[in-house]
């Protein structure tokens, strides 16, 4: 398994300086945040270290040689929007800017993307697998006939009121990865497994790794610490951030070891990246980094 980070906490770095950034302390790889130029201003989005968009060979070539010199591979280009948004004008946006992405993974010879399947928050389950099967199959079979895997995080994006009550992904359990794998059935769709989120939601994060270990292409490192104060006075219908909070890997609530210990039973040896959204290193670009550097030594007790 080869360990790295996401660059969206990197904001304000051009892509050299991160790759210098990971080269220097030990990394071996970088998921890449690439959101089109001027994009979101969600937390952690709107970062773009790649522009995907206006990427040319000459510029491909130019990151390429980069990265081998500097001894750091791309895991991945990232890009986490909503591509089932109620909003059909910029659900087709987030879509196109999909399609870049993958052009960008093939002239980049990285052959991957993460990102999320998405979710109308209004609309139940069903629904929204509805709307799976009408968005989704151009985009699968397009990565298909060029050779690139698709990615899609577990993460519910169910944090902020206007995310409520269904959250932006339909892709959060188990369950729902069963009937979205029966509508995409490809061998290019897959899972980015992030642990933390199970955490919260109260699902085992262990038992899916060998359910699902066809189908996981990424691996986010990423903690979560719920607090059992705060969820007996709110209760699980609150918005969750009211009851836990993303820390670094190792000061929240997922054991690693039995983590990284599942991850090599059944035999992954993908990339392993690092998820960086714990408030307390927000204050400056410096405490990003230092948070990187702390997570990078504290995962290589288990990392191999």
């Amino acid at each position: 398994m080869k360990l790295g980070f996401i660059t969206a906490i990197c904001d304000g770095m051009t892509f050299e300086e991160v790759v210098d950034f990971a080269a220097e302390n030990g990394l071996e790889c970088l998921e890449v945040a690439c959101w089109p130029q001027g994009g979101a201003q969600r937390r952690y989005a709107g970062v773009s270290h790649i522009d995907a968009a206006n990427l040319t060979e000459e510029k491909a070539a130019f990151i390429k040689e980069y990265c081998a010199e500097k001894g750091v591979e791309i895991s991945s280009l990232a890009y986490y929007p909503n591509p089932l948004d109620p909003d059909l004008e910029k659900r087709a946006g987030y879509i196109e800017h999909l399609y870049k992405l993958i052009d960008a993974s093939v002239m980049l010879e990285v052959n991957m993307i993460t990102t999320f399947v998405g979710r109308d928050p209004k609309k139940n389950v069903e629904e929204n697998l509805k709307l799976v099967r009408e968005v989704w199959p151009p985009i699968v079979k397009y990565a298909e006939e060029r050779g690139v895997k698709i990615g899609i995080e577990n993460c519910p994006m169910l944090f902020t009121s206007d995310e409520w009550p269904g959250g932006q992904n339909l892709m959060t359990t188990p369950a729902n990865w069963r009937k979205v794998f029966e509508i995409l059935d490809s061998p290019n769709f897959g899972i980015n497994y992030d642990p933390s989120h199970f955490v919260w939601q109260q699902i085992d994060y262990i038992k899916p790794l060998y359910e699902f270990k066809d189908k996981i292409f990424h691996v986010h490192y990423k903690d979560i610490k719920v607090y059992p104060e705060k969820l007996a006075d709110v209760g699980v219908m609150a918005a969750p951030l009211e009851y836990m909070s993303p820390k670094l890997p190792g000061l929240g609530d997922v054991d690693w070891g039995k983590y990284v210990s599942a991850l090599t039973d059944i035999g992954y040896q993908g990339y392993t990246c690092i998820e960086v959204e714990d408030k307390a290193f927000e204050n400056s670009l410096e405490d990003a980094k230092k948070a990187v550097i702390l997570s990078a030594k504290y995962l290589r007790n288990y990392v191999i």
